[in-house]
């Protein structure tokens, strides 16, 4: 947490190109985690015109400050597969870039 910090944070759910799907802002000293359970359950509640059915996220790629138990445990139980990066383990840079 960030004890007594002024101002606000700017959380962003995008897609895999980039294109942001869900945007929200919370206080600065709140817990970056705290805000990906509003966030995801936000963007399943989109609906595709088009198709005619309820967009499912597949798959969410994080940095280490959404390495908390009960946030993996709460997205698989919503089949939303995780590449979060472990803290202590790796680092956040390569999340999302493929394997080559």
């Amino acid at each position: 947490m960030d004890r007594g910090k002024p101002g606000a944070k700017m959380h962003v759910l995008s897609d895999q190109n980039g294109l942001p799907l869900v945007v929200g802002v919370s206080a600065a000293n709140t817990h970056d985690s705290e805000a990906l359970k509003p966030m995801v359950a936000g963007h399943q509640m989109r609906h595709d015109p088009q198709r005619g059915r309820h967009f499912k996220p597949q798959r969410l790629h994080a940095d280490k400050a959404y390495d908390v138990p009960h946030l993996r445990k709460w997205l698989w139980g919503k089949h939303i597969g995780v590449r979060i990066a472990r803290k202590g383990i790796e680092s956040s840079k390569r999340l999302g870039r493929a394997v080559g």
